[in-house]
């Protein structure tokens, strides 16, 4: 095994989820992923808590699908699992990993389809969410090929981002943080197309080092759901149900999403728009710092943790983030979009800039 691999599995036990003995961990990744799986299972058994492990197999899901899509019966809806939703229910850790041989896998489901699908997932991976959770990457030859890169390096690149000194890089987040706990408004501008603003108060802005996502490194927070305003040009492509997706333009009245265009793939966000009501209205804003993520690679996990970024998702708000007095958000999507702040952009928080073409008024050159 790879001494990589273990260093991966003990930091998603240790510093990630913290498992202790008489646990109940759900491990869930692709057999691409089992070397991190046994790994896993390894320091479990040390610790003396118990594991269940899921293949979570796009190509079964893909299957699942369209043959319910197919069936006219009911008119292809489909049902929450109570089983899966019991399982995450006695369960007090759970760990993901992405890592497919396929990253195009349900390019051929109908977006209709997996919006129908996630509907009834929501209770599932609410319970799920409920829990102490890590979203990780396992390196793999096809996202490697999404990324445009070799194996070699694709894995360099991951462990380097997975390994990352954690402690450090919450320091380093933590003034932006304080920036954010106490504002009332935030505005982006970024070129001609993006121009938003929106209430922050009262709502909480989370330090994420590595914790449940792993790699780490963004600050995020709920905006106050009907305060939006604005159009945003999402400028960076995003991959989504097997589908790239580009030149993303939306525009922003009392919260919701009023009118929206891509330049490729616009069907995709059709069914993310019209999954629920809640996918009309922005859940989350997060502002990537991680500078160590120097390239894009197609992958969300690490695309919106880059420096010089700020992301946005429509759907449902993290409940750490929403104040007593503010409704959260909620939404059985949750699809993330990213801006390059790297020129002709600034973050505004109550009238004061923060950051300026990508530097934040707390580093060097900010001036």
């Amino acid at each position: 095994m790879d001494p990589r691999v273990r260093e991966h599995a003990e930091i998603i036990a240790d510093h990630s989820t913290g498992i202790e003995a008489g646990e109940n961990v759900v491990i869930s990744m692709p057999r691409e992923a089992e070397a991190l799986a046994v790994a896993l299972h390894e320091i479990v058994g040390d610790r003396g808590a118990n594991p269940i492990y899921l293949n979570n197999s796009e190509r079964a899901s893909r299957a699942f699908m369209r043959a319910r899509a197919d069936d006219e019966s009911d008119g292809g809806e489909f049902e929450t699992p109570a089983h899966q939703l019991a399982l995450y229910e006695e369960s007090d850790v759970v760990v993901v990993a992405r890592g497919g041989a396929n990253v195009s896998e349900q390019s051929d489901v109908a977006p209709e389809t997996t919006a129908a699908y996630r509907r009834a997932m929501q209770p599932v991976l609410k319970e799920r969410l409920s829990k102490r959770w890590c979203l990780t990457q396992f390196p793999t030859s096809g996202h490697a090929q999404l990324a445009g890169m070799s194996t070699e390096a694709y894995e360099n690149f991951v462990w380097d981002a997975v390994t990352l000194d954690w402690d450090a890089q919450r320091d380093h987040q933590a003034a932006m943080v304080e920036l954010l706990d106490d504002a009332d408004e935030v505005r982006i501008r970024s070129g001609e197309g993006t121009d938003v603003t929106m209430s922050v108060a009262g709502n909480t802005t989370l330090n994420d080092y590595g914790e449940k996502n792993l790699p780490g490194g963004e600050v995020f927070t709920a905006p106050v759901r009907d305060s939006v305003e604005g159009e945003v040009h999402f400028d960076m492509p995003l991959y989504r149900q097997g589908r790239e997706i580009e030149g993303v333009r939306v525009r922003f009245e009392d919260g919701r999403v009023e009118s929206y265009s891509a330049e490729r793939n616009e069907a995709v966000l059709d069914g993310v728009f019209d999954t629920d009501e809640g996918a009309r209205y922005l859940g989350e804003l997060g502002i990537g710092m991680n500078r160590n993520i120097d390239q894009f690679t197609y992958n969300m996990l690490f695309d919106e943790k880059m420096g010089d970024t700020v992301h946005m998702a429509v759907g449902a708000a993290y409940e750490e983030c929403v104040g007593d007095e503010n409704e959260a958000n909620e939404s059985a999507e949750h699809v993330d979009m990213i801006v390059d702040m790297s020129e002709d952009s600034i973050i505004e928080v109550d009238g004061e800039v923060v950051q300026r073409n990508g530097t934040f008024v707390f580093e060097d050159g900010f001036e």
